[in-house]
């Protein structure tokens, strides 16, 4: 359960993120409740996660999927392209976080 609480804070956060750009600066209070509201439930199963997954390493997992998610977002929806400094940057958030996945003795299994 702890891996599917980790996905559904990672989805959550994702549409709170989504959200927040609609928003325009909180003054649409549609996509402002939706994102309070999807925070509040990321952290929730984040908070949820964080009984069985070290810190660091949900946390690692929570950032560098929530950052792959939201860059395709912006791409899709919102036609935000990444330079290549960018693409670069962000594969090497998932390089990191897969070295801690496969070698690292902290994760929980």
């Amino acid at each position: 359960m702890k891996w599917i609480f980790l996905l559904v804070a990672i989805l959550f956060e994702s549409i709170a993120t989504t959200a927040l750009k609609y928003s325009n600066g909180f003054t649409e209070w549609k996509p402002t409740v939706i994102m309070i509201i999807g925070y509040l439930f990321s952290f929730y199963f984040l908070a949820l996660t964080l009984k069985d997954i070290p810190m660091g390493i949900a946390y690692a997992i929570w950032s560098a999927v929530g950052i792959i998610l939201i860059s395709g977002i912006g791409y899709f929806k919102f036609q935000q392209n990444l330079d290549i400094p960018a693409i670069i940057g962000i594969s090497l958030i998932v390089i990191g976080v897969l070295v801690i996945q496969i070698f690292s003795k902290t994760t929980a299994v």
